[in-house]
């Protein structure tokens, strides 16, 4: 079963930027920023699973979620292999889990650069559907 240590290793052997946001008891949780599109992936250890997340928009500002919603399944299951589109407290995110049991350092990797790849290539293709100050 990998540690918080190791998953910090993880970080640091990978030349991510990060801070550790946990707290001091079992809450392990690390803000990540992503190199290429400055956003901020959260990483938390919630046994048995080391969990990715990021908030990718608002559904707020949807012109048309039916639309949206269509594309990030097509996404989903075209380009995603380690993580999702998914929708959470009122908007869309990218996450993934990968199992701490066996985690090694190149699954932590793949998963990594799997969301960050979806995020710049994704992002403007998703943008599309978030409503102009015009349109307000």
């Amino acid at each position: 079963m990998r540690t918080r240590e190791d998953i910090e290793s993880y970080l640091r052997r990978s030349q991510l930027a990060f801070s550790d946001v946990g707290d001091e008891t079992d809450e392990a949780m690390w803000l990540v920023r992503d190199r290429s599109t400055g956003e901020n992936i959260v990483v938390s250890m919630v046994q048995p699973l080391l969990l990715f997340r990021v908030k990718v928009l608002d559904l707020d500002h949807v012109k048309d979620r039916e639309a949206l919603f269509q594309r990030l399944l097509e996404l989903n299951a075209r380009d995603m292999m380690h993580g999702a589109y998914g929708l959470a407290d009122g908007a869309v995110v990218l996450t993934a889990g990968l199992p701490l049991e066996n985690l090694d350092y190149n699954e932590f990797q793949v998963t990594v650069d799997d969301l960050s790849l979806a995020l710049t290539n994704h992002y403007d293709d998703i943008k599309t559907f978030v409503s102009s100050a015009t349109e307000a």
